[in-house]
Parts: C-alpha cells; structure tokens; sequence
C-alpha cells in the first residue's frame, strides 16, 4: 500500500473516530476549508455549504441517542489530490453505505463530501 493510500486511510479512519468518541474539535479539523464541502446523511436532503455540513454532524454528535457507526469493507482511489473510500457503515446495527471525498489541503487529507445511503435489504 502507498503512502497516499494509507494517509487517505488514516484521514477516513479519523473522520469515523471523531464521531464515535462525539468529538466535535476534531470533526472542524476533518472537514475541508477552501474546497467545497457537501454531505448526504442517510434519508437526508443535499448539504452545500461547509456551515450546513458541520450544524448537521455537531447535532448528530450532541444527540445522546445517536448510535456508533462501525466501518469496513474501506475501498481507497487516489487520483492527485483528491480521494476516494467506499465503505460499509453500521449505524445503530442498520446497514448503511458511503462514500467519502477527500481533497488535499495543506498535506492533509480532508473530507469534501460524505454520502451514506441505506441498504435495500433483499426480500424473498
């Protein structure tokens, strides 16, 4: 694995980590501060700006009944400086999916966009 991949990796790792411990500081870090930023919850509506995106994600974490999201499944494309990680979410045990957006700013990966979409569970 590349320096590149694993730096996006940690970056995804630390965007999930912030959550579960409810860390709102280290969430603003995440977050990009030039490039724009967007974010899809689960059963939400379209967030645009970067005060949009980071009300929603402070309310989450000050919910004291928001479940933790348990990650894996991480796929990571680098393309120069922006990146990619499909991934598997478990939010209160319901299957989720996600994409996240990465850009490069100052040598740091941040998060540009979060896209979480439920899983259609296969009836039969």
């Amino acid at each position: 694995m590349d320096a590149a991949t694993e730096a996006v990796l940690a970056a995804n790792a630390a965007f999930y980590s912030a959550f579960n411990e409810r860390d709102t500081a280290s969430m603003d870090v995440i977050w990009a501060r030039r490039a724009a930023v967007s974010c899809i919850h689960p059963h939400g509506n379209l967030l645009t700006s970067r005060e949009q995106v980071m009300a929603s994600w402070f309310a989450m974490l000050a919910n004291p009944a928001q479940g933790k999201i348990v990650v894996g499944g991480e796929v990571v494309s680098v393309r120069g400086e922006m990146a990619m990680v499909a991934c598997r979410e478990f939010v209160a045990g319901t299957p989720v999916v996600a994409t996240n957006l990465f850009v490069l700013e100052d040598g740091h990966w941040r998060m540009a966009h979060h896209h979480g979409s439920p899983v259609a569970l296969a009836r039969g």
